[in-house]
């Protein structure tokens, strides 16, 4: 099974998936420019909701550095549009798949626990992609505790 720190230095895995506002996304559009692609379990929860509104908050200083930010999950589409009107956020969220394909290829899906129960689920983490499309640093599993403020410094 992939490690998330495995995909260092190498070219990151493409994706084609469905997006907020009834779009699709592809991962490769975006040749040219830094992406943080960061993995979140659920719209709407508490660390969720923190990490989304922390990257919202530093949006334009991201932006000023060249770099978009992509939020992924397992929430659909419509779930992604009532998140981003709620906090209002400037960035794109995408929904995986049934299979967890995205997730899986990055290497973030993973037995969890929650309340005695074992699951397949996303490990928190966050990858930087550099303007050829090469991961050139994963952070897995996240804190969300500055975490926005971290991934800034390492974009500038």
């Amino acid at each position: 099974m992939i490690k998330p720190t495995d995909l260092i230095g190498k070219p990151a895995p493409n994706f084609t998936a469905p997006a907020n506002g009834n779009k699709k996304l592809s991962l490769d559009k975006y040749k040219g420019k830094k992406v943080v692609l960061y993995f979140y379990p659920k719209d709407m929860t508490p660390g969720c909701t923190t990490e989304a509104k922390d990257f919202a908050c530093l949006y334009d200083e991201f932006k000023k550095n060249n770099c978009v930010i992509i939020g992924v999950s397992k929430d659909s589409p419509e779930n992604h549009d009532k998140f981003i009107d709620k906090y209002d956020l400037p960035f794109d969220l995408i929904s995986d798949d049934e299979n967890a394909s995205i997730c899986k290829s990055y290497g973030i899906w993973k037995p969890k626990k929650f309340l005695g129960k074992e699951f397949l689920g996303i490990v928190r983490s966050t990858f930087i992609i550099d303007e050829k499309g090469i991961v050139v640093d994963a952070i897995s599993p996240v804190k969300v505790a500055n975490h926005a403020e971290i991934i800034l410094e390492k974009i500038k």
